[in-house]
């Protein structure tokens, strides 16, 4: 008996020669998947899109009454025009902040935006709006403004569009690097993605 469990690995409480190798290699290789798999960053478009879409549908409704054109639609008609211009806003706010992170060099911009970030991200909104609201007015006529709309001076552009194209932003702005300060205490590994592209 005692020269059987002797033989058999099993003397003084011996273990089996490949169960602990067996056992290691599992909690090596989930190890390694852990340390091979770190979080990864959400994009900072993605946080751009679902904080500019219901702030600029918010907005578009907002003002609608100050749109002759909006005056005699119907109130589902009137949501589906406000769903139509807050999507383009989407388009509008996405290509301001691919060009100031061209400008400034990386996406993660908005963590620690300077004066010049903050002016490119403000003015290409602006003179994109200010296009559209143009073509749209005066060549087209896809809709007009109401007396109640006021205007900027010599070019006639209704302000409220171009407003939306400052406060929105900077409330973006401001939530975006908030989320970024947030994102970089809770995981270290954003802090080495924050200074990519």
């Amino acid at each position: 008996m005692w020269y059987s469990e002797r033989n058999s690995g099993h003397f003084l409480g011996d273990r089996p020669a490949n169960s602990c190798s067996l056992g290691c290699k599992a909690a090596s290789s989930r190890e390694g998947q852990t340390q091979m798999s770190p979080k990864r960053p959400i994009p900072p478009e993605l946080d751009l899109l679902i904080l500019s879409f219901p702030m600029h549908f918010t907005w578009e409704f907002l003002q609608a009454p100050l749109f002759r054109s909006m005056q005699d639609v119907s109130h589902v008609d009137g949501l589906r025009i406000c769903l139509q211009a807050a999507l383009g806003d989407i388009v509008i706010a996405l290509i301001a902040f691919w060009t100031t992170s061209f400008l400034a060099g990386t996406r993660r911009w908005a963590a620690h935006p300077d004066r010049r970030s903050i002016a490119a991200w403000l003015s290409t909104g602006v003179a994109i709006t200010l296009a559209i609201e143009f073509y749209s007015t005066e060549v087209t006529a896809r809709w007009a403004y109401g007396s109640s709309m006021p205007r900027l001076p010599l070019i006639g552009t209704g302000i409220a569009p171009v407003a939306q194209w400052i406060v929105v932003p900077m409330l973006m702005l401001w939530y975006l690097r908030r989320l970024s300060a947030k994102s970089i205490l809770s995981n270290p590994t954003d802090r080495q993605a924050n200074d990519g592209v």
